[in-house]
């Protein structure tokens, strides 16, 4: 069962003179990075020339016996996944999916999810795992542009509405089969000791990133091996300052997102170290886990981490294997940071980073951080600002930051025009966000381009106002989102959730406080909702539409913030 080879390239085919591999479905994969630049990240070790499975079999001759996976269902050695992963990568040959292939996977976080994608990296097949949420619309549109050849779906009602595309061959779901879809699991053929294995071309698609982005229907982002167990795993090795140390991580996003990605093609393939996950995240629970396993990180968005730092001490609690935990996802409120120091006596590094191909982080800084994001690693992503015109500004100068390195994406998928206007011709990565570098090289991230409220034809910043909102004792978290107005277009409200234990403030306290904060009065939020619990996305992030929603049905005006 050997597979085909999984890369078929052709040069020129995007009129840019830069290798195109291609999928078996015809999908056109071009990677916008010249080439002798990933050589040379290739040649200085930055990046290893192999492929994510033979770097996963590695680890299982390393050490079969140490702990791989831990889950909702219990404990996976190295030896017992790869018998899992060797299992369902024939189911899928069987099925006639072959290197080339698109695979999609909209799995909950635990050894399924993590055995399928290692499964798809095993048959040379490029895998798209889903987020969760999204509607029937969103699946269709992923599965449409990728052209995907087969998908692992969590149930029947989700089969139903994509078993008509054309281009999906087979479809499959958790245990035994519904209607038209074949069980993951019912049955059991039998895998060989040594099932035969023609690696991957490093170069070629491994993971396929989805983006929730502003587009009308998700960004996706395809990463080559070597961006993910390359670029993508040293941001994570930064973190590691004892490399004697098998790494544990237990991973409370969705393995599916972009921050998610550390999981399987990084944690278990590249590092060979423990992934420890919740299907559902649940604060309490994931102390627990804390407590058993042992983790040495915990990475988490800041909503999850307000909400393990609100949780009372317990008098036998043990978090003492926890060496720092990891936030990304959005941006870290001061309050939240500190609320997390005093309640495990570990630092925050906050990773500043999307599916796109962008990263910084604070891990390793010397300085104090004050409001940077942290110095940007070459060996995993340079960082330059640019101006409208394109061209690179000068230090402590305010444009748009741009990215490129061994992590930096291929392409966006099927999509020339997502690459056209967030890709430049030498393959850097338009983020769309603000940003600056100061005298010391640290980078300091303002908010988006284009996250901002017009109101009466004035520019604020969102993420400004959000962040010195965070400063007051009494918010534990706060977000800013437009409202609609007849006269002045758009009217700023802030959404905030009290501290625990304190009064609930006022909308006159907050504006007051950003007054004395140097906030100009035209940048004061004209409206206040105040929340007990943030709504959540998919993804565990802060769901700004929700808020925007509630915030035009249930608002408190302020009737003395001045026009």
């Amino acid at each position: 069962m050997t597979a085909a080879p999984a890369t078929q390239e052709t040069t020129g085919a995007t009129g840019t003179g830069r290798p195109v591999w291609t999928s078996r479905a015809g999908v056109p994969f071009p990677d916008l990075v010249p080439r002798d630049r990933r050589r040379a990240w290739v040649a200085a070790g930055v990046c290893p020339d192999t492929d994510l499975f033979s770097l996963f079999t590695a680890h299982v001759r390393e050490h079969s016996d140490r702990e791989a996976l831990v889950d909702d269902a219990g404990v996976l050695s190295y030896a017992a996944l790869d018998t899992e992963v060797r299992r369902i990568a024939t189911v899928f040959e069987q099925a006639g999916l072959r290197a080339g292939d698109v695979v999609a996977l909209r799995l909950p976080n635990g050894r399924d999810a993590v055995a399928a994608e290692l499964a798809v990296y095993a048959i040379g097949a490029v895998a798209l795992p889903l987020p969760p949420g999204g509607d029937d619309r969103d699946l269709r549109a992923l599965l449409t542009r990728s052209r995907a050849r087969g998908a692992v779906l969590t149930g029947a009602p989700q089969t139903r509405g994509v078993v008509d595309l054309p281009h999906l061959q087979t479809l499959f779901v958790p245990g035994p089969g519904e209607g038209r879809a074949q069980g993951l699991h019912a049955t059991r053929p039998p895998a060989s000791r040594r099932r035969p294995h023609r690696p991957a071309d490093p170069y070629g698609p491994a993971r396929i990133l989805v983006s929730s982005g502003t587009e009308a229907e998700p960004k996706m982002v395809a990463y080559s091996h070597h961006a993910l167990a390359g670029g993508r795993a040293r941001y994570v090795r930064a973190l590691h300052p004892d490399s004697s140390v098998p790494p544990r991580h237990l991973v409370l996003v969705p393995l599916a997102s972009s921050f998610g990605s550390l999981g399987t093609p990084v944690t278990l393939a590249t590092l060979g170290g423990t992934l420890i996950v919740q299907s559902v995240f649940d604060a309490e629970d994931a102390l627990r886990l804390v407590a058993e396993h042992r983790p040495t990180h915990l990475f988490a968005v800041p909503t999850m981490l307000r909400r393990l730092a609100d949780l009372p001490s317990q008098a036998d609690e043990d978090t003492s294997s926890l060496r720092v935990l990891v936030s990304s996802g959005a941006a870290l409120p001061a309050a939240t940071a500190d609320a997390c120091l005093r309640r495990f006596a570990r630092p925050v590094v906050t990773v500043y980073g999307s599916s796109d191909g962008v990263n910084c982080h604070t891990a390793g800084e010397c300085l104090p951080p004050g409001d940077s994001v942290g110095t940007p690693d070459p060996t995993v992503a340079r960082i330059r600002i640019t101006g409208p015109d394109g061209t690179s500004l000068a230090t402590g100068h305010t444009g748009q930051i741009e990215a490129r390195g061994p992590m930096t994406p291929m392409c966006y998928v099927n999509a020339p025009e997502l690459d056209a206007r967030y890709r430049t011709s030498e393959g850097w990565v338009r983020t769309g966000d603000l940003g600056r570098l100061d005298e010391h090289g640290r980078l300091h991230v303002l908010g988006r381009l284009k996250r901002i409220v017009i109101r009466g034809g004035l520019n604020i910043s969102l993420a400004e106002v959000e962040r010195e909102l965070g400063s007051h004792p009494a918010v534990a978290e706060a977000v800013c989102v437009p409202v609609p107005d007849p006269t002045l277009g758009e009217r700023l409200c802030a959404c905030v959730r009290p501290a625990p234990g304190t009064p609930t403030p006022t909308l006159s306290d907050l504006t007051t406080h950003l007054l004395n904060r140097g906030l100009a009065r035209r940048k004061l939020p004209e409206l206040l909702l105040v929340v007990q619990e943030m709504p959540l996305g998919p993804t565990g992030k802060i769901c700004h539409r929700t808020l925007a929603a509630r915030a035009s049905r249930h608002r408190v005006p302020d009737r003395s913030a001045g026009g």
